[in-house]
Formats: C-alpha cells, structure tokens, sequence
C-alpha cells in the first residue's frame, strides 16, 4: 500500500500540476483586477470557453496559433466592455450579468461547433494549430527539475511572469491605484479627478483579456482541440481563489497551485484504486471547503473586532462616569 501511495508523486504529478494550475492562474490574474475595482465577476467561466472556442475558430482558418490568441484576446475585450457597460454604466445585478454571460457561452459555442462546423463533442482536426512546447536550455537537462519545469507551452511560463507584473501594477503604478480606490473608495478618487466608472471598465476588460488567454492556453497550449464545456468551471475555481488567496497576486498563485495540485492527484488515486467520480469531485470540494474556511474566517474577525470595540466604548464610558478629583 504505502509502494502504491509513493508511486503517486511522480514527475508526471507535478507536471500535471502545472498544466492544470496555468488556465486557473490567468483567469484569477484576471479576476484580481475586477475584485479590487469593486466588481463580483462570475462570469469568468463564460470567458474562458468563448475564448477557448474563437482561439481554435481562428487557428483553424488562418492555419495560425498566435492568430488564435490574437482573436480570443479581442473576444476577451469584447466581453469585458459587454459586462462593464451593463454592470458599472447601467447598474444592473453583477451576478444575473455574470450567469447570462456562463449560459450563453456554454450555448453558442455548441450552437456554433455544431451548425457552422458540423462536429459534435470534440473538436480534433490536424488544421487547429497549437502552441508549441518550449524546451528552456540548460534547465532542460538537469535531472528532475528540468522534466517538472521545462516543455511547456508559453502560457505556463507567461503566467508567472504575469503574478510578478499584475504586483507591480496593482501596488506600484498609479492605474492600480487608481483600481483599487474605485473599489474601496470610489467617491474620494472622483474628487481627485479620476473617473471611477473608466477604471472599473478597465478592470473588466483586463480581466476579459486574461480570461481569453485562459481560454487560448486550454484549446491551443494543453489540448489542442475544443470540447463542449471544457472550461469545466475553472472560471468559478479562478474566483475562489482571488477570494481565498485576499486578491493579493502571491497568494492567489498559490491557491491556482493547490487547485492543479489536487486535480492531477485526483487522476493519479485513480490508479490506486479510487473511483472515478469521487477524484474529479476531490478540487471543487476543496474550492467550497475553501469558501466554508473565508466566510468562516471573515466572521470570526468582525465578531472579535466588534468586541473589541464594545470594551473599548464600556471602558471609555466608565472613566467618563468616575467622579473628578
């Protein structure tokens, strides 16, 4: 038993780790911008697998993977604008916005796979060009290490690079500022001249452009087809985990990490043993349990710091009651 259980942390793991943490991990980058402008964007699976769906379209026309990329970025942007302009400029409800847009991108991705390219399920041909796995030098060669971290697609290694910039953006440039103060104090950053509304549009449309990569990495980086749902509610994993890692770039990383971490482990149980349906639900319990643990957490400080507060007015109250000298 215990040869079994060590025989599931091979390098396959943790590759598998990788690949499956790297669409969590754009659209979380994604997401972060929208969290700290004030917006709940549930919408992000519905943008993950439009932009998965238009990066094989437009890789299997033009023959051409960065023209995938190209056009799922453009559809990332499209759909930003679409629910900023009805969340932020028409005030209507972020989450009936967010189901629309996850509804009708699982139906028109479908509706269009089916009607438009007559293929039903999955669609594989040797025209959807992919990306191509990069060796790094050097690194490739070194034993262990360089199977875990090198033979990746550029979405792998772009992610990271991506926790480093959106940092740097979000605490050490005046438009991330600038985001950040049109979540948590709207009013005050219109009074220093700055439209509030523009940067929660540019929060959207960031986000889109990520969820869009998200979706290109999954159709043309990982499995170089398209498949009906196969944003396989990553976009709702991508969520928790801005939420469970606070909205800072790091932690969020981290969270995407446990999450592929737990996917590429639920594959491997199976081999022990483990059914099926109990290993593939193993990443979305974690995800609630996650939720359980923040909402828990978040209670818990306001309860304390209520009391807190409490002992300081009882204790302010009973010097002001004691007779002066």
């Amino acid at each position: 038993m215990w040869d079994q259980i060590t025989a599931l942390f091979t390098v396959g793991l943790f590759q598998n780790t990788i690949r499956n943490a790297t669409p969590v991990v754009l659209a979380a980058m994604g997401g972060l911008f929208t969290e700290h402008a004030g917006i709940m964007n549930i919408g992000m699976d519905g943008m993950i697998l439009i932009g998965a769906f238009v990066a094989v379209v437009f890789s299997f026309l033009f023959a051409s993977a960065p023209m995938g990329v190209l056009f799922a970025v453009i559809i990332g942007i499209a759909i930003g604008l679409f629910f900023a302009l009805f969340v932020v400029k028409l005030k209507a409800d972020e989450f009936v916005i967010g189901t629309t847009v996850n509804i009708f991108a699982g139906g028109v991705t479908v509706y269009l796979l089916r009607s438009v390219f007559h293929q039903v399920g999955t669609w594989v041909s040797k025209d959807i060009k992919g990306l191509a796995p990069i060796d790094i030098p050097i690194l490739k060669d070194i034993p262990v290490i360089g199977e875990v971290l090198s033979g990746y697609s550029l979405f792998v290694y772009l992610s990271w690079v991506f926790v480093i910039l959106v940092w740097i953006f979000l605490y050490r440039t005046p438009y991330g500022f600038w985001i950040r103060a049109a979540g948590e104090h709207p009013s005050a950053l219109e009074t220093a001249g700055i439209d509030p509304v523009r940067m929660k549009f540019l929060a959207s449309v960031l986000c889109g452009i990520f969820c869009g990569l998200a979706g290109a990495h999954l159709s043309l980086g990982y499995l170089n087809c398209f498949t009906e749902g196969m944003s396989a509610s990553r976009g709702f994993i991508a969520f928790a985990c801005v939420v469970f890692g606070m909205a800072n770039p790091p932690k969020v990383f981290g969270a995407a990490m446990l999450f592929g971490f737990l996917q590429a482990l639920g594959l491997r149980l199976q081999s022990v043993g483990v059914p099926s349906d109990l290993t593939a639900a193993v990443p979305y319990l974690t995800t609630v349990l996650m939720l359980v643990y923040i909402t828990v957490s978040a209670n818990t400080k306001k309860r304390n710091r209520a009391k807190k507060e409490m002992k300081a007015e009882e204790a302010e109250t009973a010097e002001l009651a004691e007779p002066s000298a």
